[in-house]
């Protein structure tokens, strides 16, 4: 859904989850919640393992650096969530949800996220919020662009709090940066209440950032971090052993984990870019299997919804047709590209985004319709 458009929150957050799975056309949809984006590589193991015995074999990576299962079959949640919790990868049913944190995936910042995500879990008023509300703790100035209601951006020794993704101008000290996010989901859920709303994020709350903020009481600089616009981490080293590996349209076979897990350390950072950060690699390191490390390729920038036929909504094979478009493409486009099924536009990046939306028609490319796949890849490619 573009940013601008109008929220309809009349029907129950749907969002699914690791064990609230969500029906598609392919089968069951999981979305497993990785908080910082941080995976040990036993547990990535585990994931597409169960990937291979439940579903159809393969991980798809979000836009929120957390990693889904599809066409699970009927019955095959519980022996999932089994694997899951043996993993370390589901520390609570109810909670499971709204674990929803990213943090800037160069950033060291792992420890801070797993002490939100515990002191969250520990409240159980909290598992009543939206699957959608998200708390993002950006060290490196890269992720609080997303968007998120509730946020963390370092500021010298402290940290700047953001509402709706604005800083508040709070300066908040380390020792009190855990608190102050728990209070600020909390402050979400009484104004949600108090305003008789069905809001899934902060910002379709009336006046939402400045009443979360007098509810919180606390001091005010007159000085504004400037949030910048999220701009996707490239592939390619990052520094000279940190390797950062794209996967085309986000998703990953059973052979391109296996490859990722031969290069990786002990540890594999998701992002919300649909990449996997690989720390400790030696610069001679090949990775093949048709993944992407190249800084210059035409995939970078480029995402898609899952389409047809995973999508019953979905009126196009979005992924080949983006496919098709690539490989017709001589290098990468200066702008971030999404292919959609639908005019939902499910996992459409925040920002400036040429939109590609499938119709009844043909394509529609920034809202204007043509009549066939060759006529929008060729719009796509003009306006990049």
């Amino acid at each position: 859904m573009p940013a601008d458009a109008p929220a309809d929150r009349s029907r129950r957050d749907a969002c699914p989850g690791a064990v609230t799975v969500h029906s598609a056309a392919d089968g069951g949809l999981a979305r497993i919640r990785v908080p910082g984006g941080t995976m040990t590589a036993p547990q990535f193991h585990a994931v597409f393992a169960a990937s291979a015995a439940l579903g159809d074999g393969q991980l798809e990576l979000t836009s929120r650096a957390n990693i889904q299962i599809r066409g699970l079959r009927p019955g095959a949640e519980a022996k999932l969530a089994e694997r899951l919790r043996e993993a370390g990868l589901l520390p609570s049913l109810s909670h499971e949800r709204v674990r929803n944190i990213i943090a800037s995936p160069l950033g060291a910042d792992q420890p801070l996220v797993d002490e939100l995500d515990r002191e969250l879990c520990s409240w159980p008023e909290l598992a009543g919020l939206p699957g959608r509300f998200l708390i993002t703790v950006d060290s490196q100035g890269d992720v609080s662009g997303l968007g998120g209601d509730v946020g963390l951006a370092r500021v010298g020794p402290d940290w700047a709090l953001l509402l709706a993704g604005q800083d508040t101008g709070v300066r908040v000290p380390e020792n009190q940066t855990v608190t102050t996010v728990i209070a600020a989901a909390q402050a979400f859920l009484v104004e949600r209440r108090q305003q008789g709303s069905t809001a899934w994020r902060l910002h379709e709350l009336t006046e939402g950032p400045q009443r979360i903020l007098r509810r919180l009481a606390l001091p005010v600089t007159r000085r504004r971090l400037m949030v910048r616009p999220a701009v996707p981490l490239r592939t390619g080293f990052a520094t000279p052993r940190t390797l950062v590996v794209g996967a085309p349209l986000g998703r990953l076979d059973a052979a391109q984990c296996r490859e990722l897990l031969r290069a990786a350390g002990p540890t594999l950072r998701l992002t919300p870019w649909r990449s996997v950060v690989l720390r400790g690699v030696e610069p001679s390191t090949i990775i093949g299997r048709d993944l992407i490390t190249d800084p210059n390729s035409p995939w970078h920038g480029v995402t898609s919804c899952a389409g047809r036929p995973g999508c019953v909504k979905a009126l196009a094979d979005v992924r080949a047709d983006a496919a098709a478009w690539l490989r017709e493409r001589p290098e990468p486009s200066t702008q971030r590209v999404h292919w959609s099924g639908c005019s939902r536009r499910c996992g459409r990046p925040q920002g400036q985004v040429i939109d590609v939306v499938a119709t009844e028609e043909g394509y529609e490319v920034n809202e204007k319709l043509t009549t066939d796949t060759a006529a929008a890849l060729a719009v796509a490619r003009r306006n990049t």
